[in-house]
């Protein structure tokens, strides 16, 4: 893990000792023999954690002289990190849920007053990676979410992220939404597939209910072998899109022509520049919701990014109408 910038002074300060007087090993008193300190990066600031560590001395105890730490300092920090734990859930969200690049999230990070170095970033997302894949593989967790529904809806897909790459197959239940596999294979034979499927089938403690996929032929035919008799069927949503294509091509050649007419919002967003008085204020606000309008955009085909951008604009066009009524210049906004 890269260092982080010596000069930082902590801010907070946060004094932890372990829940347990106790050795877990023998029952005996564990008595406070020294305490550490240790400085973590979190988003609420630097933070100085004062341990207290407890130590058995029972020289017949497994775990004498042993290190016993407060149990609290797990949920700020991994061991041996110098960023905490929210700054590591932070750099995964922003990355993966907000595909945001790592100089992106190094910028988000310094503006919170996180010091930190771009080497870093991508250091922290290794550990959030590594974390994630922990979380996926506990079997226990993933069993009692898998039991509170008594069954599961298989749903395998492939992800190609380049091509000529090894392609990522997911395959994950409906119904609790949790990953149940996630590999990369170089090719999408029915040999292959069936495998995967295979090992669902073995590990998964409740039945397997049914079956989603696309139309692929591979995928079909290992599902025929390896489920014979459950329920299979095609993704709904490969059914809308393709059904719904010729109703988005025209959705987006209108969308295309509304945002030519209001190209000229740049125009009308100059000439308010360096004027005050409410009449300014109002054109820079209608400017405003005309260019969130702009990027607004639906996610098709279950909903149309034109359709959405005409209400908008129906809508701006119609408060502006209301403005003129009581009064406005229309004419200069």
């Amino acid at each position: 893990m890269s260092k982080t910038a010596k000069t930082a002074v902590p801010t907070i300060t946060r004094d932890l000792t372990p829940e347990r007087t106790d050795c877990p090993h023998c029952g005996r008193p564990a008595r406070a023999d020294y305490a550490n300190r240790r400085t973590v990066h979190t988003l609420a600031g630097v933070t100085r954690l004062n341990l207290t560590v407890r130590r058995c001395h029972a020289a017949a105890c497994p775990a004498y002289k042993r290190p016993y730490r407060p149990e609290a300092e797990g949920a700020v920090a991994l061991p041996r990190h110098e960023f905490g734990l929210d700054v590591v859930a932070l750099v995964g969200r922003l990355r993966y849920a907000e595909h945001r690049s790592v100089p992106e999230v190094h910028a988000h990070l310094t503006g919170r007053g996180v010091t930190v170095s771009e080497r870093a970033v991508t250091n922290l997302l290794d550990r959030y990676d590594e974390l994630l894949a922990v979380a996926l593989a506990d079997d226990r967790r993933l069993g009692a979410a898998l039991a509170r529904h008594g069954r599961v809806v298989l749903a395998i897909d492939g992800l190609q992220p380049d091509v000529g790459h090894e392609v990522l197959w997911v395959l994950r239940d409906c119904l609790s939404g949790e990953i149940l596999l996630a590999k990369s294979l170089l090719s999408a034979r029915q040999q292959d597939l069936a495998g995967l499927l295979g090992a669902v089938k073995a590990s998964c403690p409740v039945p397997i209910a049914g079956v989603v996929s696309d139309g692929q032929h591979s995928i079909r035919k290992a599902v025929a072998a390896v489920f014979p008799g459950v329920p299979y069927q095609l993704c709904q949503f490969h059914y809308l899109r393709e059904a719904a294509r010729p109703i988005y091509e025209a959705d987006r050649h209108a969308k295309k022509e509304l945002k030519k007419k209001v190209r000229v919002v740049r125009g009308v967003e100059r000439s308010a520049e360096g004027r005050g008085g409410p009449e300014a204020e109002a054109i820079r606000g209608y400017c405003s919701a005309v260019r969130s309008a702009l990027t607004d955009d639906g996610r098709p085909p279950l909903e149309a990014s034109g359709l959405r951008l005409h209400g908008r604009l129906s809508a701006v066009s119609a408060s502006l109408g209301r403005a003129g009524e009581k009064g406005g210049s229309r004419a200069n906004s």
